[in-house]
């Protein structure tokens, strides 16, 4: 990261000073009116913002608390250590990544004044506007996704080690100087990089920490539906299942927990999502279409396509043709 970004983020706050010259708590009046400690968007988001940033508060306990949005924590330099649903110990080195959902609950221990940690504060529909602008969404991405704007789902957070990875480095040093410089326009430049951003991860999914206490269904799920993005022509679930050398029976009740979908449906929404890929994006005719998602059945392929996008393929390539 760019010394003149570090050392902006490292400048001492209001709250830390006070912490410095012996307050011994975070001030929670910072962070939430209510009886219940979840920290409240209102308090931290500018009316009418999506997304903000905020340091994180260094030398004091943070106790566990909430959030009504989801929260991306990504460290700088140093490290963090959080504690998430009372149960998993997380320490975040430098270049990782942290999602926490509505559900999850945390708390983070004393952090030194090296030790630089920014807390992206980032309401739900932020991530259905990312959705809304994808050119070709994947099963992978709609999962991080929905994980994230979900107040219910199974999964509360997501772990990522991008130390290495440069794509995803320099997409977040650029979402960082955009909002700390807060131009007029920008918003929809940082739901592209956000988005962008999710791409990146979808690829490099198995960076996510394999280790952690608690992350084994959730590496197991990256790495099914990795499986299904890049073999959904033929994939099958008795290849996945020898793959990761588990019955289909467990896979089928891991992606029902976490998905909400069969192994068939997910395969069903990669073929699909494939297919109106390459209707708006290619000449391709309707009948290669279907050959290239792995359909030998065209009257079946008409019928999913119109119960899902409510059109036929050839209406649906009419309606994304440039005006």
């Amino acid at each position: 990261m760019r010394e003149e970004l570090l050392c902006h983020l490292r400048q001492i706050t209001a709250e830390e000073k006070a912490l410095l010259q012996g307050h011994s708590d975070i001030q929670k009046e910072i962070y939430t009116s209510g009886q219940e400690f979840v920290v409240d968007n209102a308090k931290l988001l500018e009316r009418g913002h999506l997304i903000e940033i905020r340091p994180h508060t260094r030398f004091a306990h943070f106790p566990k608390h909430r959030h009504n949005y989801a929260e991306l924590v990504y460290v700088c330099c140093g490290s963090a250590t959080h504690i998430i649903n009372d149960t998993d110990k997380i320490i975040l080195q430098e270049g990782d990544l942290l999602f926490l959902n509505q559900s999850a609950t945390h708390e983070i221990l004393p952090a030194g004044q090296d030790d630089i940690a920014v807390n992206f504060i980032i309401l739900p529909e932020f991530f259905d506007r990312i959705l809304s602008m994808m050119e070709r969404e994947n099963v992978l991405r709609s999962f991080l996704i929905s994980t994230l704007s979900s107040h219910d789902s199974q999964i509360t957070y997501l772990h990522f080690q991008a130390k290495g990875i440069l794509p995803i480095q320099n997409l977040i040093e650029n979402m960082l100087w955009n909002l700390i410089d807060k131009k007029p326009g920008t918003n929809t430049i940082n739901q592209i990089t956000m988005g962008l951003i999710f791409m990146n991860l979808s690829v490099f999914a198995e960076s996510m920490a394999q280790s952690q206490t608690g992350n084994y269904e959730q590496d197991l799920i990256f790495r099914i539906l990795k499986y299904i993005e890049a073999h959904y022509k033929s994939g099958t679930l008795t290849d996945i299942s020898a793959e990761v050398k588990l019955p289909p029976h467990y896979i089928s009740r891991l992606l029902k927990k976490y998905t909400g979908q069969t192994f068939k449906e997910l395969l069903q929404q990669q073929k699909l999502q494939q297919a109106v890929y390459l209707l708006s994006q290619t000449t391709l005719s309707v009948d290669d279409i279907i050959d290239a998602v792995g359909y030998n059945n065209s009257g079946y392929f008409y019928r999913i396509f119109r119960e899902k996008y409510r059109c036929s393929p050839k209406e649906y390539r009419m309606l994304t043709l440039p005006q």
